[in-house]
């Protein structure tokens, strides 16, 4: 088992893909000066349509991989990761701290009108015990429309954010939550931000659409200004990917401002 020996102040954050710079974009808002490093293991995504050993397996390798990069600390920007393998991760490193993120089915309550959400996300996460236990705990008493979008996270890491055929692809997704007459609707996996003004156009102006971002952006604030380990080091955002650096780097400009090149890694 790999620790960290000698913590360098880096908070590193990773996703089955590029989808968790929504997540990164609010880490930066919040801890501004804070070293960053963000890896989208684009290679294996999505994660979604993989079992949960393999999920689990395969998020152990990536954090042991921040660990060897001086992390002491692990933001899981993917809500299929957080919810099928987050428990075990912590049992197998209980001395870092490991954020995660997960439906934002608690705040979509507190939004909603009409007590009717709709929840997009993988499939994993719609057939999750986790989910399950999030309705019962914060919806018991709202009528929740669940809806897989198989082959989004594809369509996403392609690069086809704003053609007909992205449109195209959610009008499918959004067409029962538009039958169900849901007002609220939580963006389930940490790519779909990126398509929020797509799913706007077919939900309408008066859907409010949820994301956690935010949330999970504050809760690790918290967490990593309570570490007595946590120097300060080069401040810098560093972001790797086990895909193509290509299409990484020109999100994390057009979404993030970050002007530089993903490096490409193997694991």
């Amino acid at each position: 088992m790999h620790s960290p020996a000698t913590p360098s102040g880096l908070i590193g954050v990773f996703d089955s893909g590029v989808g968790g710079l929504s997540v990164l974009r609010a880490l930066r808002a919040r801890l501004p000066g804070t070293p960053l490093l963000y890896l989208a293991d684009s290679g294996y995504a999505p994660y979604g349509d993989r079992t949960v050993e393999d999920v689990t397996q395969r998020s152990a390798r990536v954090i042991e991989h921040l660990l060897q990069q001086g992390a002491c600390m692990v933001v899981i920007a993917c809500n299929t990761a957080t919810t099928l393998a987050i428990g075990d991760l912590r049992a197998r490193w209980p001395q870092v701290p490991i954020v995660g993120v997960e439906p934002g089915v608690k705040p979509a309550v507190l939004r909603t009108r009409n007590r009717r959400i709709g929840v997009l996300a993988t499939r994993r996460t719609i057939a999750s015990e986790r989910l399950q236990r999030l309705l019962q705990d914060h919806a018991a008493a709202c009528e929740v429309t669940l809806q897989a979008c198989p082959g989004l996270v594809d369509a996403i890491e392609s690069g086809m954010l704003d053609d007909e055929g992205m449109f195209g692809l959610l009008g499918e997704f959004c067409a029962p939550l538009q039958a169900a007459q849901v007002d609220t609707v939580v963006l389930g996996c940490t790519h779909y931000p990126f398509v929020a003004d797509l799913i706007r156009r077919w939900m309408g102006p008066d859907v409010q659409l949820v994301d956690t971002a935010d949330a999970v952006a504050e809760r690790t604030a918290a967490v990593w200004q309570g570490l007595a380990t946590a120097p300060s080091g080069p401040v810098s955002t560093r972001l790797q990917t086990t895909g193509e650096p290509v299409l990484l780097s020109r999100l994390a400009a057009r979404w993030l401002g970050i002007e530089q090149p993903a490096e490409r890694v193997c694991l």
